[in-house]
């Protein structure tokens, strides 16, 4: 099986999101699918165009993307699993289609490759302010072909400076818990799943946690975060990656105490 060029992928994604998502951005028209999310003309778009080039440049590889049917994308994954050879693409076209549609600068590209069950590849595509952040499994997080390095970075005590944390899919005990008990200095929720953690390997937010993501949502960045030193845990005690079409939730955490502590404040693994 041939790795694919990560240079040629970063490139037709670029082209791409330029294409289909920067040119209506701002006016576009959007629907309600059945579960409540917006979706809009770009999703489609992106999705038929990343089919149309990664087939092309890479055939080997089946996809599953956001926009096909639940039936097609447990096809596409009960089929990687009796053929250990084979590999998908799991893609989210348009990642914060809500801040997309309402014209909020918050949106991503989002493609990972996974082969025997496992992250090989990631890379998310801010269009807005191209940012290309990628990672190859064992080989580091880059940003921009720049390595992520924290090294130098200072992390706060217990409570951090920023903390981006999505209140609404938390379980009701633990967002009462955050909104009562002073246990950080400043919350924020940008709308793309994609851009958070991207933002958290680059070291913008101290602390995340979520309660509910596609997989779609984490394929990729938990990938990149982890390859850039970071440290996440579902809540219920488990790798928040497993190879299955499942909501999974998230904490995360770059500085190792910070994660320890929140770890023990939260009292993971939590009963929902």
């Amino acid at each position: 099986m041939i790795f694919p060029d990560i240079e040629k992928l970063k490139s037709l994604v670029k082209v791409a999101a330029k294409d289909e998502l920067l040119k209506d951005f701002g006016h576009t028209e959007f629907e309600y699918k059945q579960d409540g999310s917006v979706i809009t003309p770009a999703d489609l778009a992106m999705q038929a165009r990343l089919e149309r080039e990664l087939k092309l440049h890479w055939p080997v590889y089946d996809i599953l993307g956001e926009e096909m049917t639940e039936q097609q994308q447990l096809a596409v994954i009960a089929n990687a699993a009796t053929d250990e050879s084979s590999g998908y693409w799991c893609i989210d076209p348009l990642d914060g289609t809500s801040n997309y549609a309402a014209g909020l600068p918050f949106f991503a590209v989002s493609i990972a490759l996974i082969i025997d069950g496992q992250q090989q590849l990631g890379l998310i595509y801010d269009p807005v302010r191209d940012e290309m952040f990628t990672a190859i499994s064992g080989q580091g997080a880059y940003l921009n072909d720049q390595r992520i390095d924290h090294s130098q970075m200072v992390f706060a005590d217990n409570k951090p400076v920023v903390a981006e944390i999505d209140l609404k899919r938390l379980p009701e005990k633990l967002a009462v818990k955050l909104v009562t008990e002073s246990i950080f200095a400043s919350q924020r929720n940008i709308g793309s799943s994609a851009i958070d953690w991207c933002w958290m390997a680059a070291g913008r937010f101290d602390v995340y946690l979520h309660g509910g993501q596609k997989m779609w949502d984490y394929a990729a960045g938990s990938l990149i975060f982890r390859e850039a030193g970071g440290h996440s845990i579902s809540l219920d005690d488990e790798e928040v990656f497993r190879g299955q079409l499942e909501i999974r939730s998230v904490l995360a955490c770059h500085d190792k105490k910070l994660f320890n502590y929140w770890y023990q404040w939260i009292d993971i693994p939590l009963v929902y």
